[in-house]
């Protein structure tokens, strides 16, 4: 009896809370819960990151007074720590900032640049045939790495808190955090590859080779020390002084090409954001050398000229139309795109309406058409996709959307010595050889050959949406070739369908990138729809034929400010330990 009595206090305590959980004060409603998916909510901010400790770094930050941009360089350098998979040092990528106060959107290029002694032939054998071993895994696989400026410089200029106060989270973790399920289990699938260099496996594994288990505590002191060097000079403290000393001698050593000359000559270049429409909304988003803006807004015009939502969500018909869309959008990324600065980039007759409406002409609603038809078949391999993607937003209403990566999981294997941050691999994102793919199964031709001080070509696609001219939307994430059809179709669910945050996030995904010739559906599309695009001509995959297994396509990070003013958001859960921190 007294147990009873007990449960009916208990559920009237319950439901006398829920009122707080549905209403507002002037009584609207907050959120309702007849989805199968649910967003976090927040009131006062909100980091959504890969990386449960990471974006709680970055809501420690956003406690203190900071802004979004405080909140994104705070999290961005825990990554560096807690995701060393993809978040980084030694790497580089794209931020997106937008400042309420002023209505402005900055797009920031931190991209890694091919040192001085690069060239075009550099990853060629005797043969004329590219030597992916050394394309991909040896030090003159590295470009200059842009995150530390990136970062430091974004703090600078757009935050509102020391740098110091910022990076003593991520400095705090270098000195020792609690071993997550997903590093552990990361850590262990690539113990043969990180073994194989006797630094990188005293960074990452226990004395006796071992790897550690989840709980037990993860030191980086070598990591830490160079954080704290960052935290007292800036930039300086990565780009001269004996941080670079230790890169430098770690490339000579090893046959690197990264020099002092080359560190201290990187510049961040702050771009124009690109811009397109779609119905009420304004898409803003990473110009080159980011192929996936021009393309999200490509194929955005392509749709625009139909009724996407009287299709049906992800019916036979609408995933027809998208993936015709998807297959000229990468037959254009192949031959047009590359570092701005040393090609002459078409953006705006890529994203050009008109433009669009040619494509859309020359597609059959009834048939696939062949790649062949589209450009010259090539023949492309495994795809790597760990890329990481975080995205912040505060009170104020700014915005951040940022990714970025090593290129290839734990870039190329190699930590510097002394220094305790891994190396990226980014110099195979360039076209080694015109019309050879990459190892994201991309190709690319003479805009992205390789050039000293060049920038290579990307996938990564940080992305804002705008409704009624007020900031609706922070989106991005990882995934190789597949970052811009999962940000694509993200951001398509939330403006066509006027899904949840939570909603847009989850809905099953589908991916082609022109070659090869298959169209990609992740579990959860019916076997009808199925059955029904093969009749249409489409050859039809699972993900287990396109990335050794992968379940999955993209893992994106997303934040939608709401009507009601709440901010909610979405840690996808296609990752293991993403986290969405609000308060």
């Amino acid at each position: 009896m007294r147990f009873l009595s007990l449960f009916i206090a208990a559920l009237i305590s319950v439901s006398s809370a829920l009122p707080a959980l549905h209403a507002q004060s002037g009584g609207s409603p907050i959120i309702t819960y007849d989805s199968r998916f649910h967003p976090v909510l927040a009131e006062k901010g909100m980091v959504v990151s890969q990386d449960y400790y990471a974006s709680e770094a970055g809501l420690e930050i956003l406690k203190l007074g900071g802004n979004a941009i405080d909140a994104a360089v705070a999290t961005g350098f825990a990554l560096a720590v807690t995701h060393p998979q993809a978040g980084n040092l030694g790497g580089g990528g794209f931020m997106m900032v937008y400042l309420k106060s002023e209505d402005r959107v900055i797009a920031i290029d931190y991209r890694e640049m091919a040192p001085a002694g690069a060239s075009r032939d550099m990853f060629l054998d005797g043969d004329g045939n590219v030597d992916n071993r050394r394309a991909r895994f040896s030090l003159k696989a590295s470009g200059t790495p842009g995150t530390v400026m990136g970062l430091t410089q974004a703090l600078s200029k757009y935050g509102s808190l020391p740098l110091a106060t910022v990076m003593a989270p991520a400095i705090r973790l270098a000195e020792g955090f609690p071993m997550s399920w997903a590093l552990q289990a990361s850590l262990s699938r690539y113990q043969q590859r990180l073994g194989g260099d006797p630094v990188t496996k005293a960074q990452f594994f226990k004395e006796d080779g071992s790897p550690y288990q989840h709980g037990e505590i993860f030191r980086q002191p070598e990591l830490a020390a160079t954080l704290k060097e960052i935290a007292a000079n800036g930039a300086d403290g990565f780009y001269r002084g004996w941080v670079a000393d230790r890169i430098v001698e770690t490339m000579e050593r090893d046959g690197g090409l990264i020099t002092h000359d080359d560190l201290q000559n990187y510049v961040v270049k702050e771009r124009e954001p690109l811009r397109g429409t779609y119905r009420n909304f304004e898409v803003v988003t990473m110009p080159p050398p980011s192929s996936g803006g021009v393309h999200v807004i490509q194929m955005l015009n392509v749709l625009e000229g139909w009724d996407m939502k009287s299709l049906g969500h992800n019916s036979a018909n609408y995933i027809h139309r998208l993936t015709e869309s998807m297959k000229y959008a990468y037959a254009d990324r192949s031959k047009y795109l590359g570092d701005p600065d040393y090609f002459d980039v078409p953006v705006e007759a890529i994203t050009d309406k008109d433009y669009a409406t040619s494509i859309r002409e020359r597609i059959n609603l009834e048939r696939a058409t062949p790649s062949t038809e589209i450009a010259p078949a090539p023949s492309l391999p495994y795809e790597s996709n760990d890329t990481t993607h975080f995205s912040t937003m505060d009170a104020a209403g700014n915005m951040v959307a940022n990714t970025y990566t090593l290129n290839f999981t734990y870039g190329n294997g190699r930590v510097v010595a002394g220094a305790g941050f891994l190396l990226n691999n980014e110099m195979d994102d360039f076209s080694a050889k015109p019309g050879t793919p990459n190892a994201f199964g991309l190709l690319g031709g003479e805009a992205n050959a390789i050039e000293p001080g060049k920038r290579p070509l990307s996938s990564m696609t940080p992305t804002f949406l705008f409704k009624d001219g007020q900031p609706y939307m922070a989106a991005g994430g990882p995934g190789g070739s597949t970052i811009i059809t999962s940000v694509f179709q993200t951001i398509l669910n939330a403006m066509e369908f006027d899904m949840s945050v939570a909603t847009a996030t989850a809905r099953p995904r589908i991916h082609h990138q022109w070659f090869p010739d298959r169209l990609i559906l992740e579990p959860g599309h019916s076997v009808d729809t199925r059955q029904r695009l093969a009749e249409m001509g489409h050859s039809v995959s699972g993900l287990a034929s396109f990335n050794e297994g992968e379940r999955v396509l993209g893992a994106t990070m997303s934040i939608i400010r709401r009507p009601d003013g709440l901010i909610s958001g979405m840690a996808d859960y296609r990752r293991p330990g993403a986290h969405a921190a609000a308060f």
